[in-house]
This record gives C-alpha cells, structure tokens and sequence, in this order.
C-alpha cells in the first residue's frame, strides 16, 4: 500500500475507532441536535462526568467533535455533522442483514 494511501486508512480507522462504543456513539446522536454542556450529556448517559468527558476527550482527538467554553462550562458539538451519514450507512448495513436473517429464517421453515 502507499504510503499517502496507507495514512488515509489509518487516520479513517481512528476516527471509526472512536466511534467504536455505545456511549460515544449516543453523544454524537445527542449532539446532532445541538451543542450541549458536559454536565447535560452526564445526565443523559446517566454515568458521572469524569466517564463522559473521557468519551468525549476521544472523540475530540479524532475530529468528531469540537468545544467551546463558556463562562465555567463547556459545550461540544459536532465539527462535521456529516457523521450523521456514516450512522444512516451503518443503520442501511443492519437493515440488510437483519432482513437476509429474516429470510434465512423463513427458508429454514418452508
């Protein structure tokens, strides 16, 4: 593989990587509905902050998202909202292969 080639894959695979976990994936939904504060995104995961803000230093680190402080707060948001098309192209994956099961299932019955 090429090296400029091989840089790209790898710096993709960083960025799916952070988006590797329920929780990380849940803070990019809620922020697609607009910036929040640390402290609104530790109530919504129901977990303390110290857990939320490691998510989100990962996410972060790979350019999902990006923060603001305000006053002693701080609030993130998306960078790129187009993340959200990765989540439609995944949500298509498993609609594919829940309905090849389905019909495995139905075949298995006939």
């Amino acid at each position: 593989m090429e090296t400029v080639r091989q840089k790209r894959c790898e710096a993709q695979a960083r960025v799916i990587k952070a988006l590797a976990h329920p929780t990380r994936v849940f803070l990019v939904e809620e922020l697609a509905n607009g910036p929040r504060c640390v402290c609104e995104l530790t109530a919504l995961v129901g977990t303390d902050i110290s857990t939320v803000s490691k998510h989100l230093a990962i996410l972060k680190n790979a350019g999902i998202v990006q923060d603001e402080r305000r006053g002693t707060q701080i609030f993130y948001s998306l960078r790129v909202p187009c993340i959200l098309n990765f989540f439609q192209c995944v949500g298509a994956v498993l609609e594919a292969v829940a309905e090849e099961h389905q019909a495995v299932v139905l075949n298995a019955r006939a």
